[in-house]
């Protein structure tokens, strides 16, 4: 199996090089207007990223996240829903990074073999950076009137959350 991954990338790119070069397309120069683009859309995204990183970073430093936590946390416990899996369920729709610090930070507070941190580590597999993705993708194409984006996939970031600690339950105790 090692010997397919170390062949599969390579075989893959020269497929699509030599697939171009029998449709006749300059290979090469495509590539390059293809990364001109992304170049140009990297800039364009720059200003709501840093956006919404400042508003993260204002979010967590006025301690509301510490207010949410405290006064929600006693309700979805009372659910089932452990409290220690807050931090990760309130991060995700806000940063990817900053929800891949809290779930290593679980795993050196919990170890990686408790039942909370399986639950992190599915809700961060199965949920999304929704507000980020918002704030940064539709600011980069101006989309300007989101409609339900944004209940949607909060509400889908829930359902994530929701069943990360279903099935860790059901799999795991």
């Amino acid at each position: 199996m090692n010997h397919i991954g170390i062949v599969i990338l390579p075989l893959l790119v020269a497929s699509i090089v030599a697939w171009g070069m029998w449709q006749r397309v300059a290979v090469y120069e495509v590539f390059v207007e293809g990364a001109k683009e992304g170049f140009e859309i990297g800039v364009r995204i720059i200003p709501y990223l840093v956006a919404i990183l400042f508003a993260i970073g204002m979010f967590r430093a006025s301690g509301a996240m510490d207010f949410i936590f405290g006064f929600i946390g006693p309700v979805l416990e009372w659910f089932g829903f452990p409290r220690e899996l807050l931090p990760m369920a309130i991060t995700r729709p806000l940063t990817g990074s900053g929800s891949l610090g809290v779930l290593a930070d679980m795993v050196n507070t919990y170890g990686e073999d408790a039942l909370v941190v399986k639950m992190a580590a599915t809700l961060f597999g199965s949920t999304e950076t929704t507000l980020y993705v918002l704030a940064v993708y539709f600011g980069a194409v101006s989309v300007r009137r989101t409609r339900y984006a944004i209940q949607v996939g909060l509400m889908a970031d829930a359902a994530g959350a929701i069943a990360a600690v279903i099935f860790c339950n059901l799999l795991f105790t």
